[in-house]
């Protein structure tokens, strides 16, 4: 048997031609014309006016925050229950980082703790350039309460929307809320550029200078002039193109996932006492998930997750943690955090699923009979 992986990318011909076709143009350094397609076909799907396609989502974090302000001296307010690259983009701009704990339904950020941070630390005397979302296991935060209080207060909102295009909460796509907004195309996401990520946004300054520092800040001159540092964040034409190609699929491979999510939900709901994060088939009244992973929360009664972890990989079936908070991370272990609870309590007891749209149905039976037999429910 081959080995099931979480979230393999899944590729056909269609990318292949795509690709063929720019190899074919001559246009396979930096920048091009699938570049430009992709940026504007990008920007048509989440809905915001213009997109700079770039070599990673972590990059777009980091321009994004340099735009609003972010530098030593300031804060930036984000999830604890997230990727490193969420936080490391903050340090990348001199700014410290503030973490704030999560909810218990779906992994997000708590809306009032994210306010009770925003409203301590100016009136400590430092200044929040920035909030940063973060739009977990492709659910979006709940932008109904965490926008109007930002607005109220005057504090940017930056998206960061790695894990979900395809989803949208209240009919607004991920990436089209805040200032700014990432998306990330690595090779596990819900589709892939092979590796690279996108800054998505309606402010057509800010679009500006991110694209004019993305290329080495270079200046419209004749000979290579440089008055400021600059970065070499720009996406490659050939990857643009994969892009292209994955993009035209991303109905499909969003309705897969959702797909395995309620199965998923169908193998545990004779369980006592475990639950998916989020909604069992990615939608429910407000949101529409693109279920990039499906995780599940074990109660006390259950193996540990390594338990399971290690009772699935004897199977050939790779499922991990969910993301260790980064409050407990040694490199931010020093920094200030705003918790409840919920993100360590999360991490403890929580496992992701393969979830992508290349598994075949008898990939997904396999998950499925290895977990339920994991859990003592063979």
């Amino acid at each position: 048997m081959s080995r099931i992986f979480l979230s393999k990318a899944d590729v056909t011909p269609v990318e292949e031609r795509y690709v063929v076709d720019a190899l074919r143009s001559g246009w396979v350094a930096p920048l091009g014309p699938d570049v430009d397609a992709f940026e504007a076909e990008m920007a048509a799907r989440t809905g915001v006016s213009a997109a700079v396609a770039l070599s990673s989502g972590t990059a777009a974090l980091h321009l994004a925050l340099l735009e609003v302000g972010a530098k030593p001296g300031t804060v930036v307010v984000l999830p604890s229950m997230t990727f490193a690259a969420s936080a490391n983009a903050v340090t990348y701009t001199g700014a410290d980082a503030v973490f704030v704990d999560s909810r218990t339904d779906d992994g997000n950020v708590d809306p009032d703790l994210l306010v009770e941070a925003v409203d301590t630390i100016p009136a400590e005397g430092t200044d929040v350039a920035a909030v940063m979302t973060v739009d977990l296991f492709g659910r979006c935060a709940d932008y109904a309460a965490i926008v109007p209080a930002l607005a109220d207060r005057g504090v940017p909102l930056i998206e960061d929307a790695a894990e979900a295009l395809g989803a949208s909460t209240d009919a607004t796509a991920a990436g089209a809320f805040g200032r700014a907004a990432a998306l990330s195309f690595n090779g596990n996401k819900i589709m892939t550029t092979s590796g690279g990520g996108m800054l998505l946004s309606n402010d057509a300054e800010l679009i500006s200078r991110a694209r004019y520092l993305s290329t080495q800040a270079r200046q419209p001159v004749p000979w290579y002039e440089h008055t400021e540092v600059g970065f070499n964040y720009r996406m490659s034409n050939l990857l643009a193109a994969l892009g292209r190609g994955q993009l035209s699929r991303l109905d499909d491979m969003i309705q897969k996932r959702r797909a395995i999510r309620m199965r998923y939900a169908q193998a545990i709901a004779d369980i006592p006492d475990v639950r998916l994060l989020g909604s069992p088939d990615g939608l429910d009244e407000h949101q529409q998930e693109n279920c990039w992973l499906s995780c599940i929360v074990l109660g006390e009664e259950h193996p540990s997750p390594d338990q399971l972890i290690t009772s699935m990989d004897k199977q050939d079936i790779e499922t991990r943690h969910l993301w260790k908070p980064m409050h407990l991370q040694p490199l931010y272990e020093k920094s200030r955090v705003f918790a409840n609870g919920t993100s360590e309590a999360l991490f403890s007891r929580g496992v992701t699923l393969p979830s992508g749209s290349a598994l075949t149905e008898g990939d997904i039976e396999r998950v499925v009979s290895a977990l339920r037999s994991s859990l003592g429910m063979a």
